[in-house]
């Protein structure tokens, strides 16, 4: 297969072009490095069925390929927070120009949408058929609003155009190659926990969450495209559900830290409650995660503990 990635250079988007390299697919990479890092590719740049473009998914873009995975969008609060409009018109824009192209040269293409298009759920744990509980104004409203539009874009082609679509709604991920900036529960844990810095929890603590390692969203967003029985949405995620206190201390325990932990006001709109019902992808795609969260935070500990001196001042103390 020849197969297009945009946002190929992210956290999630890395991955999947080095899983798709491995298969012996050939990859065009799409990537404005807004979010996305050439750090996270460097491995792969002299791989030779990959090709790289600098290109912003907000404008036309033609290639030839099989498969479309529309990955482009910044994900994390801090990065969507500071350029909400810019956000919108890659989640909207982005998603009709790559219907458009998967149109023209009838391609499949992937929608990489977002737990986030069921806001603060009233229904728990959640389910594909669930509408969602969303604030239409408020400050997260640029991503989970942008991601809506990309999910009801992705059906209004498949059913006035017969564009072959499939749609992922990606639960909270982690794993290597997370942004040390990006203000994510995991990474800013484990960051301050190996420095020996106050863990800083949102809220009480009791708010939940469920963590899918990369790898494992990787596969569950490869067949999901492998398939042709469903088109989705279809929820790609752990339905492990932990709470962020738990977490706190999880970490602290893998990192050996003495950092305490400290409380700080919850950001409006932030979730209280949030678990996938993934039978849907169980069934379908016989597709279900496989690494625990005690598997796979130690793993993103030795990818952070070189960044942890690197990318902040040297204010680790000794416990």
């Amino acid at each position: 297969m020849k197969i297009l990635i945009t946002g190929g250079a992210g956290f999630i988007g890395s991955h999947l072009t080095e899983r798709l390299l491995e298969a012996g697919h050939s990859v065009i990479l799409c990537d404005n490095f807004h979010t996305g890092s050439r750090q996270n590719i460097r491995h792969l740049l002299n791989h030779d069925d990959i090709e790289v473009y600098r290109h912003d998914v907000t404008e036309p873009y033609q290639v030839e390929v099989d498969f479309i995975y529309n990955l482009a969008c910044p994900a994390s609060p801090i990065h969507y927070q500071r350029s909400p409009v810019r956000t919108v018109l890659t989640s909207v824009v982005g998603a009709i120009n790559a219907l458009n192209l998967a149109k023209d040269i009838k391609a499949r293409v992937l929608q990489a949408s977002t737990s986030e298009v069921y806001g603060n759920p009233e229904e728990h744990p959640q389910k594909e058929k669930y509408w969602g509980n969303v604030n239409p104004i408020g400050t997260r409203s640029c991503y989970d609003e942008g991601k809506r539009v990309a999910e009801t874009l992705m059906f209004d082609y498949h059913r006035e155009n017969g564009v072959d679509i499939r749609i992922a709604r990606i639960f909270n991920t982690y794993g290597p190659r997370m942004s040390t900036d990006d203000g994510r529960v995991v990474s800013n844990f484990i960051l301050q926990a190996l420095r020996n810095e106050p863990l800083t929890i949102f809220g009480d603590g009791s708010q939940t969450r469920s963590f899918c390692f990369v790898d494992d969203t990787v596969q569950g967003l490869i067949s999901l495209m492998d398939q042709t029985e469903i088109t989705g949405p279809v929820n790609i995620g752990s339905p492990d559900e932990r709470s962020i206190a738990d977490i706190a201390k999880l970490i602290i325990e893998i990192t050996n830290s003495c950092s305490e932990i400290i409380y700080k006001q919850l950001p409006q709109d932030d979730p209280v409650r949030r678990k996938p019902d993934i039978s849907l992808a169980l069934e379908k795609l016989n597709w279900r995660p496989a690494v625990t969260l005690e598997e796979g935070l130690p793993k993103v500990v030795e990818y952070f503990r070189p960044l942890a001196e690197i990318h902040a001042p040297p204010t680790k103390v000794p416990c």
